[in-house]
């Protein structure tokens, strides 16, 4: 729920972040109104090009969808370290990409680690991946069988409009 003084629509835009695959949400909240679902997809690129080709793929659909939908918030999932680290640093570069992107597009940023994109969802900081599916299924409406990365980003969004207060929230 959202505590906006202003009673503003909040629009944001949600990433999973990837080079793979990308997902991608929008989502809003009008004031007294449930967060609605206007976009998402998972954004998947070819292991036939090379790195640099897949990360202008994923960071030309992010700002595509930023041109359409016209959002003023930026969610995206913090960095978790993983074993590969040729993958935890490609990855890191995609986030580096998007973060430059979103804030030449002028958005305002929320970073938001998974315990807390969980937490926000299910009520649970240590949801399975059926939990959160089940949930985001139920709060959005969606039905359509997606990739997880999609659902992530969802659950990005969702948790944006869960801890976004505008008057007390630090943004970037």
């Amino acid at each position: 729920m959202i505590d906006n003084g202003a009673q503003e629509t909040v629009r944001v835009i949600s990433i999973d972040p990837g080079y793979d695959r990308l997902g991608i949400a929008v989502i809003e909240k009008k004031p007294g109104d449930k967060e609605r679902l206007l976009f998402s997809d998972c954004c998947q690129t070819s292991a036939k090009d090379p790195f640099v080709m897949r990360l202008l793929r994923v960071v030309s659909e992010f700002k595509s969808k930023i041109a359409e939908y016209q959002p003023r918030y930026f969610a995206i999932e913090t960095l978790f370290f993983s074993s590969n680290t040729t993958t935890a640093m490609r990855v890191a570069e995609v986030r580096g990409a998007l973060l430059f992107a979103a804030k030449e597009n002028g958005l305002r940023i929320m970073e938001i680690n998974p315990m807390q994109i969980k937490l926000a969802v299910t009520g649970d900081g240590k949801s399975d991946k059926a939990q959160m599916i089940k949930m985001i299924q139920l709060i959005t409406g969606i039905r359509k069988k997606s990739k997880d990365d999609e659902y992530d980003a969802i659950a990005t969004g969702l948790a944006f409009h869960a801890l976004y207060r505008p008057s007390v929230t630090k943004l970037d």
